[in-house]
């Protein structure tokens, strides 16, 4: 009752558990997925399964069968290379640039333990923007790096290096 009771609270005055007040939030799409049977179950969207429904595998490194399937580390590259191609569309555009057909992020996440010996992620991003000049890329980078929501999300949290080929 007593935890209900500060969540509750908390979420009324809009205060981060970690401390901090949160900003407002305007909802503009909402995702919803469930996984299911561990590391050996499936993901499937909510709404509609022809969005998405794939078969989870733990990887063989992680003491899995390694068989066909995805995994959490897999999806959160998908998720990451995928946002940040879009800013770096929108990036493009505040800009007034143009963001080649063929530019692409590659997104490696790798998961570890830290020494305190709680799990974490880091992340890689390699991205390539053909023909363009390289002080060009870095700032499209740089903008996109601001207005992805992946980039928010693990800013200070997962240490994310980025790569820029042109």
């Amino acid at each position: 009752m007593t935890n209900n009771l500060v969540r509750s609270l908390l979420s009324f005055r809009s205060i981060n558990p970690l401390g901090g007040l949160m900003r407002a939030f305007s909802i503009m799409y909402t995702a919803r997925c469930t996984a299911t049977g561990d590391h050996n179950g499936r993901v499937v969207c909510d709404d509609d399964r022809s969005h998405l429904d794939v078969k989870l595998t733990k990887p063989k490194e992680l003491g899995g069968s390694g068989g066909s399937g995805t995994n959490p580390e897999e999806l959160f590259a998908a998720g990451y290379s995928a946002c940040f191609l879009a800013a770096m569309g929108l990036a493009a555009q505040n800009l007034k640039k143009s963001l080649p057909s063929a530019s692409s992020v590659s997104a490696a996440v790798s998961i570890g333990k830290h020494d305190n010996g709680n799990y974490g992620f880091k992340v890689e991003l390699t991205v390539k923007i053909p023909n363009a000049k390289q002080a060009d890329a870095d700032a499209l980078v740089k903008a996109a790096h601001n207005i992805c929501p992946y980039s928010h999300a693990t800013r200070n949290n997962i240490d994310v290096k980025i790569k820029t080929i042109t």
